[in-house]
């Protein structure tokens, strides 16, 4: 994804109960040398060579966050949130949050591409605030 939240890159899809670690770790990820990684806790071990993992600090417990960290967490919350506003633009095809019933082999793809593609299509007609 990028700063106009645009939808460049798409995994092969799972069905089942597959973790999210697992699927990263089994797929190449394109990205280039000095890119920002912005990833949350379940992705505690993954890594890319050159690129910068960008992750919440975690609460030690019985102890407090410093105001620096409170607001870096702030930060990559804020840029989460638009993350997650993508998704729920691409959920509106209901198509690809209920259960799909079409067995053929390829089709979940590309139904999922389908719907990618919508909304990349729809943030292009009407443009949403850059993503900083």
């Amino acid at each position: 994804m990028n700063a106009l939240l645009t939808i460049l890159f798409l995994s092969d899809t799972y069905g089942g109960r597959v973790h999210d670690l697992r699927i990263a770790e089994a797929t190449p990820y394109p990205l280039p040398a000095g890119s920002g990684l912005l990833q949350d806790l379940g992705f505690l071990s993954f890594t890319l060579p050159q690129v910068e993992i960008l992750m919440p600090t975690k609460k030690p417990r019985g102890q407090k966050l410093t105001l620096e960290q409170q607001l870096a967490n702030q930060a990559l919350h804020d840029r989460r949130l638009r993350i997650e506003h993508v998704n729920s633009s691409v959920k509106r095809c209901r198509i690809v949050k209920d259960r799909i019933r079409l067995w053929k082999a390829g089709v979940r793809d590309l139904v999922m591409e389908i719907c990618c593609a919508l909304h990349n299509f729809r943030v292009r007609l009407m443009p949403w605030q850059p993503m900083i």
